[in-house]
């Protein structure tokens, strides 16, 4: 799973990533970029990004999904889909028919039990930034975002049991244009699990109140 990640990448280097991404020849981002962020977590806004034909736009998106039958926001916020059930769960389903997207992270934490107490690590790709596969929706006239998780690559388990579907440059179309079989057909562990690198980060990171670059540690 997911829970708190990492976007240090803004402004005019977002952008350009994005717009290095393959067939996009123009980036829209009417409000703008958010600053960078070190400690992000449910129900915060982060940067949706949906791609039509060659043109990608960025948008702030509340951090856990709200489907149009829902009447409030209560309840826990859904932030991760599991991707073995994201076609059929009530929850998710239409916006996987439909609506599809990314999130952009530079990398993302996860907590490991040990002897001593839970111990955080900060995942990050060795180059470059990392694309999770997401959906989107706008209930409650808002627009929202959901990452979609798999079962862990080998090469991750160890830390969890679950990852999140982090795609491949070349399977970014497939995922945000395809048909709902080419999407799902993507649904598997990772391969850009194979690129990932950690280290222990700081055990301030468990308090969404501290936001700054020494959590990530090194």
């Amino acid at each position: 799973m997911c829970g708190r990640f990492v976007l240090f990448t803004s402004g005019d280097d977002l952008m350009e990533a994005v717009a290095a991404l393959p067939g996009i020849a123009e980036v829209q981002a009417p409000d703008g970029t958010p600053p960078p962020r070190y400690n992000i977590a449910p129900t915060q806004q982060v940067p949706l990004i949906r791609i039509a034909e060659s043109e990608a736009r960025i948008d702030a998106a509340r951090w856990g999904l709200l489907p149009s039958w829902k009447k409030d926001e209560t309840g826990p916020p859904l932030f991760n889909a599991r991707g073995e059930t994201v076609a059929e769960k009530p929850s998710f389903r239409s916006a996987f028919k439909a609506r599809r997207g990314l999130m952009v992270l530079d990398g993302y934490y996860e907590w490991k039990a040990t002897e001593n107490g839970k111990q955080p690590y900060f995942v990050r790709a060795e180059d470059g930034m990392l694309y999770a596969a997401a959906l989107w929706e706008t209930g409650l006239g808002r627009l929202s975002t959901t990452m979609v998780t798999t079962d862990a690559a080998d090469s991750m388990a160890w830390l969890h049991h679950r990852l999140p579907l982090f795609l491949r440059e070349d399977e970014i179309r497939q995922w945000v244009e395809g048909t709902p079989e080419d999407a799902l057909d993507l649904v598997r562990p990772s391969r850009v699990a194979e690129s990932l690198v950690w280290n222990e980060a700081a055990q301030e990171v468990g308090n969404t109140r501290h936001d700054y670059a020494e959590l990530m540690g090194r």
